[in-house]
């Protein structure tokens, strides 16, 4: 069987024994899954993402310059802002998988496009340029906050080269799959700079192994998928892009369907403490849930639980 057909079995798999109306709610997830990995265009207004709603309270953010390997144009570093933006307010959003079009994840900054203002910035002395410089840097460093910031959880799905800016970029994100022909690159160094949006300060805290972050960064090697897998940079690897994306949309169908107000105050929480002390960490969480709790989706997941029923069997509020 296609890894595409195994991955059906296996969500179905998942699902036996379950009520007709959970199925009802999930299918739409399973034709989306070639949907997604279909050819066609951005979405307007946007003119480098392609974004679609694949299941129930999950949207797909898809990368769309394959014809350019997805390199990142300035119109991507700003459109980026606004789709998270908008994602952040959509309550119909729980969840945002993001992947790339064609056989390349990104090959990271288009440097034909952004050479005029990154390496040429306006001023009329020193000072000036400089500022001008450094309000440009903190413009791009808000292209991947926002996607950490935003409180849906983002599952990203790597693919063959992500390079430079693509490293920053799935540091932000919340769980990062892979395919077997996936390789990382922090390609800074190679062309003369230090990367200044995000991997120096994530890619530490999310490899754990200073020594090897060191290496990655000061060297501009190749990564591979094992490896990645090895030192935690991604949870999963498949076999190949079809696999991967089916595998993302079930990760996100199942986060989907637990109770917005717990799934996102984890997101939230979870940075927290990943930036802050035990303690602090800690009294944050008492002062969230102080409020939080005070939710029927307690009640109601417990209830579930208590009936041996799946949390996709319960009715939650937007939020």
């Amino acid at each position: 069987p296609s890894p595409l057909n195994a991955a059906f079995g296996r969500f179905l798999d998942a699902f036996s024994g379950t009520t007709v109306e959970i199925v009802s709610l999930w299918l739409p997830g399973l034709s989306a899954v070639r949907a997604i990995s279909s050819p066609g265009g951005p979405t307007p207004p946007f003119t480098t993402l392609s974004v679609s709603q694949p299941a129930t309270a999950v949207t797909h953010i898809e990368l769309h310059r394959p014809e350019k390997r997805n390199a990142m144009n300035k119109a991507f570093w700003r459109e980026m802002v606004e789709c998270f933006t908008q994602i952040a307010e959509d309550p119909d959003c729980r969840v945002v998988v993001v992947s790339g079009a064609g056989d390349v994840f990104t090959a990271g900054i288009d440097l034909m496009d952004m050479a005029s203002e990154v390496l040429h910035p306006e001023g009329d002395d020193m000072a000036r340029t400089s500022w001008n410089m450094r309000r440009i840097i903190a413009k791009y460093q808000e292209t991947f906050s926002v996607i950490e910031r935003c409180p849906k959880p983002v599952v990203v799905a790597v693919q063959g080269a992500c390079i430079g800016g693509g490293v920053d970029l799935i540091t932000a994100c919340d769980i990062r799959l892979c395919t077997q022909d996936a390789w990382f690159q922090v390609k800074e160094v190679d062309i003369g700079l230090a990367a200044d949006v995000g991997t120096l300060q994530r890619l530490p805290k999310v490899i754990g192994s200073r020594s090897l972050v060191n290496e990655l960064a000061l060297t501009a090697r190749k990564m591979y998928a094992d490896e990645a897998k090895e030192s935690g940079l991604v949870s999963r690897v498949f076999p190949d892009k079809v696999a991967m994306l089916a595998g993302a949309l079930e990760m996100a169908g199942e986060i989907a369907g637990r109770s917005p107000v717990a799934v996102q105050g984890t997101k939230v929480n979870l940075i927290y403490s990943r930036d802050h002390s035990v303690a602090e960490g800690l009294n944050y969480m008492a002062t969230w849930n102080m409020s939080m709790l005070q939710t029927e989706d307690v009640m109601k997941s417990a209830a579930a639980s208590m009936e041996k029923k799946s949390p996709k069997t319960i009715t939650f509020s937007k939020l």
